[in-house]
């Protein structure tokens, strides 16, 4: 995965959830507001929170990097997504198939490696978000069937400096209470969810299993890939 798709994936991230997390109160009591109308609506307030953070992100990163963290704990899945990369190493099977020790251990090794993929792509990929101030945002209109469906993807053209647009698709997801949450995303036509996913079970396969050892050295694993 190229640096240009991990800068894109976590501006995709933060913008999305900042629509989300700006409107959800309104979602709630508005009928008939869409996925696609949330990341729509706030697309400029999320630009100037980027803009603003030029002024203090060099001198004071910590007050940024919790900004972003505060922006996507409310609508991103995190758990669900580290779940998901984890994959055959965190499934039902897996579970169900150890006994009340081990799935101690992997409800422990799923909380830390949900809490190492937060905080990495934070702080790896943060900085790069300042080189999108400025972008034009385009986002598809939403299908008749989303108001009852329970996943949808939205898709999203951002144009930088580049000469074609970053495309993101959004796999968005409904929670128990109805709410849109983030489970996945496509970055031009590279399946993010996927990519991890074979990091991790390669560096699973390294490491003879040890799931501690992989959870440890994610970070690096994660920028290198």
């Amino acid at each position: 995965m190229t640096f240009r798709m991990q800068l894109s994936w976590l501006f995709a991230l933060v913008l999305l959830a900042q629509s989300v997390g700006a409107q959800e109160g309104k979602a709630r009591d508005a009928a008939g507001v869409t996925a696609h109308d949330v990341v729509q609506i706030t697309t400029e307030n999320v630009m100037d929170v980027v803009t603003e953070a030029k002024d203090y992100a060099e001198e004071d990163p910590e007050r940024y990097y919790q900004s972003i963290q505060e922006i996507l704990d409310p609508v991103v899945d995190f758990r669900g997504f580290a779940r998901g990369v984890m994959g055959p190493y965190a499934s039902s099977e897996r579970y169900r198939s150890l006994d009340e020790q081990g799935r101690a251990q992997l409800r422990q090794q799923l909380d830390r490696f949900t809490e190492v993929m937060r905080s990495g792509m934070v702080r790896t990929y943060g900085k790069g978000l300042l080189a999108f101030g400025g972008s034009r945002i385009q986002v598809s209109r939403p299908s008749a069937e989303e108001a009852q469906a329970s996943r949808v993807s939205v898709e999203q053209l951002i144009y930088s400096d580049a000469t074609e647009p970053y495309v993101v698709m959004y796999q968005m997801g409904r929670d128990r209470s109805g709410e849109w949450k983030l489970r996945n995303m496509i970055i031009e036509n590279v399946n993010l969810g996927e990519i991890y996913r074979s990091q991790f079970e390669s560096a699973a396969r390294k490491q003879d299993g040890d799931l501690d050892a992989v959870i440890a050295n994610w970070s690096a694993i994660s920028v290198e890939g």
